[in-house]
């Protein structure tokens, strides 16, 4: 039974033992004490009950611990602790219970009796302290092991201790304990920080470390699309490291924190009221909290006395599952709560006897007191507190795996399945160290009573697994802790997470996931652009530039479309880019068919004229195989303009520039050739000029198309502004082009210098001035087609040369023929050798 019962008020304080500290912090000049001095006795602990093997235990019985104010000249007085925890009496009657459970089991330490010393740890580090203290100094004769190390602890009355809940406490233990290797099993402690076994090497737990609710909680707020959240820590460790680790991972997928408030040990009701006004004055719907229930309550009730609404609140395991919490006037402000929480079980057997009838009831037991007494009618059934709820043992489960643990430990090293020993009974009396209990407690493996495997990783560790509470309304209006997932850490990173999103309520009561975003994900076709100064989740939406999209919701960067593709007028998708050029089916292209088709028609009919009256003197003074030759290379120059015409291919690339060069070649040396015969008076007869003439242009196109001709193209740079494809004849060489250009303008200067000095010579068919006309068309037709052909895109390049080669044929033909043909078929009356004078008939 309990010997020893001290809960509600009670101080922890224990007077610090001064060659013990002095022993840690090395001061010189006590060497010479040979073992530890206990001053003063120690204060009476919680529970405790004897046995052969005596495990410790640290529960926060009480949320307030009393600040330590010692003078050190007098003796300190105790302080007592307060706000009394329910939930943390049920966790300690859990080891009561597991305690008592085993001793009943004649199959796991049979013959040997497990006892308990338990301390109320106030959650505090400094309160913690002084329980360790008192829990290892306290007398007892140990009747089933002793210590061999020379040590203050090595002789410490308890095997094991269980504890504590929060993390700093924890940490100050476990470092008490470690250099001793006094297993220290936790039921609660969750900080990363933990998990240094150089730190800490006695130290293992029965509950995930933060590192892995953690990574839970980071893909359970991105999962529902928050990436606009707050964070409320404490400055304890498990808050600290939690909360750090939590901003870290939660950058690094893309998620902002809009503000992190941290409550102090203390808060004033300034600090309360300061950090309320930032919650409400915040745009983040979701807040992400490290924190216990204790330490969240002044900020709750500030919350729930100004009406606060609409805030997802993001539970820790710390207080997810915490009934202090439920009361109705916190309905309004905490409905809706999602959190991660450690699988529960409900413990056969585990129900608590009717005591705290101050705490339930309002009565007292005697007559002690203000309180008025019980009638001895309360029914304890009919009340509601955490520690009388058993259905889902959770942290309480926790302790319940580290007392089992430790017991499978202790089975393992008395030797307890032996069967040399005499009844099957254990080696009750067996000496073994700490350091000995401590390796067996890692290496321990046993499936419970619930089909679980217990055991502990090599830092000490259980497998992570998590329950995902919601905080949903039942039909009686109280708030109840309904499973709507789980987490499980060991899985492949895509399994881990599995949600009933269908089964969640949301805050105020709502059926949707609440919106939590400082700017709203950007539509397909824009992309985010972030604001300068301000968090990557506060961003404008920029459409996306042409050729590029973004074909997802809450892009960052747009996607260039590949070549030869273009993005729609949406920026969504990527459509193949229209290849564009001069077709014969164009209007554009029609009409300079037509032109053409109407030059060498026109050429045609003025050869068959020329032919038809080639006797006459006007067609024999223009010396007739020239004019004939001259009239040829002109139906080569409007048919050459055909092959610039259609979609480009290998040979109409190649064949358009030579084509073109040498049929203009060819009439300008005409034309050269018929000018010189002006000047030298007809007395010059030579048809055979032209042809050496075009020899050098030959030559150059014939090296231009060996060395690098022309070839098809698809120009993807007119993307940028019309969307569309240019197919063209790429010229690698474009010097080749030029010179052709080149010799076509050096017999036009010629054509055109000895035109005009041939102008006024006596002849009324002197072609000088012909010629000169011709030859001045020609120019400005040709001047004018540079700048016109480098600045038209696309197709227009094609058609503005076509119309060059065209104007300037025209110019050539109607110039120096249609006169003629006008004289010739009109006014044939001066077709006569005294009309080439002038003296004809009037």
């Amino acid at each position: 039974m309990y010997t020893a019962f001290n809960l509600v008020g009670t101080s922890l304080w224990l007077p610090l033992w001064i060659s013990f500290s002095l022993l840690f912090l090395g001061v010189s000049g006590f060497d010479s004490i040979p073992q530890c001095v206990k001053l003063v006795d120690s204060e009476s602990v919680a529970l405790q009950s004897e046995g052969d093997i005596v495990i410790g235990g640290f529960f926060p019985l009480h949320y307030v611990a009393p600040k330590p104010q010692h003078s050190y000249f007098s003796k300190p007085q105790p302080m007592p602790c307060s706000g009394f925890d329910h939930r943390a009496f049920r966790w300690m009657m859990t080891m009561v219970f597991a305690v008592e459970e085993i001793n009943r089991d004649s199959r796991l330490l049979p013959g040997v009796k497990l006892g308990y010393r338990i301390m109320d740890s106030c959650d505090h580090v400094h309160t913690s302290m002084q329980a360790l203290f008192s829990l290892i100094s306290y007398s007892n004769t140990r009747s089933a092991q002793s210590d061999i190390l020379p040590s203050c602890l090595a002789g410490s009355p308890v095997s094991a201790v269980i504890g504590l809940a929060s993390s700093s406490p924890t940490r100050a233990v476990a470092h008490t304990l470690g250099p001793f290797n006094i297993p220290l099993v936790s039921y609660f402690a969750t900080c990363t920080c933990l998990t240094d076994k150089h730190t800490y090497p006695s130290f293992l737990r029965t509950v995930p470390s933060d590192l892995f609710q953690v990574k839970g909680l980071v893909q359970l707020v991105t999962f529902l699309g928050w990436l606009w959240v707050g964070t409320i820590g404490t400055t304890d460790d498990y808050s600290h490291y939690g909360i750090q680790a939590f901003s870290s991972q939660f950058r690094q997928q893309g998620g902002c924190v809009a503000f992190h408030l941290t409550i102090p040990k203390s808060p004033t009701a300034a600090e309360i009221q300061e950090m309320a006004d930032r919650l409400q004055s915040s745009t983040t719907q979701v807040v992400v909290v490290f924190a216990t229930e204790g330490q969240l309550l002044d900020l709750l009730l500030e919350l729930a006395q100004r009406n606060v609404t609409g805030i997802q609140w993001v539970a820790s395991e710390a207080w997810v599952t915490a009934s202090l919490l439920t009361s109705p006037r916190f309905h309004s402000l905490l409905e809706g709560t999602l959190g991660f929480a450690f699988p529960g079980v409900r413990i056969p057997g585990m129900e608590f006897v009717n005591m705290f009838w101050e705490e339930l009831f309002g009565y007292s037991q005697n007559n002690s007191g203000s309180l008025p007494v019980c009638t001895g009618s309360e029914d304890l059934s009919n009340t509601e507190s955490s520690y009388t709820d058993v259905s889902q043992a959770r942290i309480s489960y926790n302790v319940y795996k580290a007392v089992y643990a430790i017991a499978h430990a202790l089975h393992t090293l008395l030797n307890c399945d032996s069967a040399e020993l005499n009844m099957g009974m254990c080696e009750k009396h067996k000496s073994f160290t700490s350091r000995q209990l401590l390796d067996h407690l890692k290496t321990v493996n046993f499936t419970n009573q619930f089909e679980e495997k217990v055991y502990f990783d090599s830092n000490g560790e259980p497998v992570p697994l998590y329950d995902i509470i919601n905080w949903q309304k039942n039909s009686k209006g109280e708030i109840r802790f309904i499973k709507v997932g789980s987490y499980d850490g060991s899985t492949p990173l895509g399994q881990q997470l599995q949600l009933e999103q269908s089964t969640i309520v949301w805050t105020k009561g709502q059926s949707q996931v609440p919106v939590s975003q400082c700017s709203a994900p950007c539509p397909s076709g824009t992309r985010q652009a972030r604001r300068p100064g301000e968090p990557q989740c506060c961003f404008d939406c920029l459409p996306c530039a042409d050729g590029e999209i973004s074909n997802q919701t809450g892009s960052t960067e747009c996607t260039k479309c590949p070549e030869f593709y273009w993005s729609d007028k949406d920026k969504v998708n990527c459509i193949a880019g229209i290849e564009e050029f001069l077709s014969f089916y164009d209007t554009m292209g029609i009409v300079l068919v037509v032109l053409t088709l109407l030059g060498v028609v026109l050429t045609t009919i003025i050869t068959t004229v020329f032919h038809r009256f080639r006797s006459t003197p006007i067609v024999k003074a223009n010396n007739s195989e020239i004019s004939f030759l001259l009239l040829l290379s002109l139906k080569l120059c409007f048919l050459c303009s055909l092959l610039f015409i259609g979609q480009p291919s290998v040979w109409t690339c190649r064949l358009r520039q030579a084509a073109f060069g040498i049929s203009f070649v060819l009439c300008l040396s005409c034309l050269l050739v018929k000018t010189i015969v002006v000047l030298l008076a007809f007395q010059a007869n030579i048809p055979e000029l032209p042809v050496f003439l075009c020899c050098p242009q030959v030559c150059l196109c014939a090296g231009w198309l060996l060395a690098a001709p022309p070839f098809p193209f698809k120009n993807p740079t007119y993307q940028a502004s019309t969307g569309k494809i240019v197919v063209e004849c790429k010229e690698p060489w474009p010097p080749g082009f030029y010179l052709v250009l080149g010799y076509i303008g050096l017999l036009a200067f010629l054509c055109l210098l000895l035109a005009f000095l041939g102008r006024k010579l006596p002849d009324a068919f002197n072609e000088a001035k012909l010629i000169t006309f011709s030859m001045l068309i020609f120019w400005a037709v040709w001047i004018s087609f540079i700048p016109a052909y480098v600045s038209s895109p696309g197709k227009f390049t094609v058609a503005v040369e076509i119309f060059a080669i065209l104007a300037s044929s025209f110019g050539l033909l109607l110039c120096i023929f249609v006169p003629k043909c006008y004289i010739i078929l009109l006014r044939p009356e001066r077709n006569i050798k005294k009309g080439m004078t002038g003296k004809y008939p009037r």
